[in-house]
């Protein structure tokens, strides 16, 4: 367990470990979320553009029409909420 204190800035101070696990950095992003009675959850959101770098596609990928990608994007629905 990592046990941190809340300043009367309402400030904390994430454990190192933590950081190390998560690779956070300062300036990272964190979303701070409501759970149970008691509880909070905090999500790093901390990709970065090398991180997902080639998620949009391939050079080697065939340019498509706009009138594509729209015939494309509703079979994509159509299929997916029917």
């Amino acid at each position: 367990m990592s046990l941190t204190t809340l300043t009367s800035k309402g400030q904390v101070t994430i454990p190192k470990e933590i950081r190390d696990e998560l690779e956070l950095r300062a300036g990272d992003k964190l979303d701070f979320q409501i759970g149970k009675p008691g509880e909070i959850r905090v999500v790093a959101m901390n990709k970065r553009s090398v991180d997902v770098f080639g998620m949009l596609g391939h050079r080697a990928s065939k340019a498509v029409s706009p009138e594509e990608m729209n015939k494309g994007l509703r079979k994509a629905f159509r299929d997916k909420h029917l």
